[in-house]
């Protein structure tokens, strides 16, 4: 199974959700959006699996500074494009696992996914 997580390097979610991978010995490649970036149709497939909703980080700073205008009335189409501009937008971590997504870090989903 190939195992992709995307993120950015210095998140604190994402060095747990390393942290976690690493100590099961669980074989990933890590893609960094600071350094790689993110693809407009990677987006639109986790969007139209998850819903922007789920993938769009709107607890950040990098969304809450933007503004008033910016945030409202979103739509698929919307978020896609904000998170293109500034990938710090996108929730992390997003886990890329034989077809299946995860979002964020819990412990007891990745548990369930790649198992003890």
């Amino acid at each position: 199974m190939t195992v992709t997580i995307y993120g950015i390097k210095n998140c604190d979610t994402m060095k747990k959700a390393r942290g976690w991978l690493d100590g099961r010995g669980a074989a990933y490649r890590f893609h960094d959006y600071k350094a790689e970036g993110i693809d407009r149709a990677r987006l639109e497939r986790w969007c139209a699996a998850l819903g922007w909703e789920t993938v769009l980080n709107r607890q950040g700073m990098t969304f809450r500074n933007l503004p008033d205008a910016e945030k409202q009335d979103l739509t698929t189409e919307k978020a896609i494009a904000l998170m293109l501009k500034q990938p710090s937008m996108i929730k992390r971590p997003v886990l890329e696992a034989g077809g299946k997504l995860l979002v964020g870090f819990k412990p007891e989903l990745y548990e369930a996914e790649f198992g003890a």
